[in-house]
């Protein structure tokens, strides 16, 4: 199964709003709890673009196969803050082969982010479309969890 989990924290090191760590099937994305939005989509991006660049996720889109590597639209994602998006919902998030955009209320705070984060990136990676290859192995949302796994 694949999972994007955000969290907020306090113990983040000092200087750094965003901490990204990848394992089977699972990214964990932990943000100081603290963090202004735009500080925080700022974090974001930069990091994630480092992330996706070195990661081994992929996306099926229209029958092929892309990745940060592709040639034409490599797979990117992008936040920005939009205050077109209502503060209940919080977050949305829009793909376009290979192009992730994560459209946040400008006003958020952290918590607020996570808790309307969360939810909304299951349902975007429910839809099948992802993978992972993780030394060897392709893992799909249908694959079992990594306890399972062996």
């Amino acid at each position: 199964m694949l999972r994007v989990v955000y969290e907020h924290r306090e113990d983040l090191a000092p200087g750094r709003d965003v901490d990204i760590i990848e394992t089977r099937g699972r990214v964990d994305i932990r943000i100081r709890q603290d963090a202004d939005v735009g500080d925080l989509i700022r974090a974001l991006n930069s990091d994630l673009k480092e992330f996706v660049a070195r990661c081994s996720w992929f996306q099926i889109w229209r029958g092929q196969i892309v990745s940060a590597a592709s040639p034409e639209n490599p797979l990117s994602v992008e936040y920005e803050a939009d205050p077109a998006v209502d503060r209940r919902t919080c977050v949305q998030i829009r793909e376009s082969r290979g192009m992730v955009r994560v459209h946040v209320y400008p006003h958020a705070t952290t918590q607020e982010f996570v808790r309307a984060v969360n939810p909304a990136v299951e349902r975007f990676l429910a839809g099948g479309q992802w993978f992972q290859l993780w030394e060897g192995e392709i893992v799909t949302m249908d694959s079992p969890p990594d306890s399972l796994a062996a």
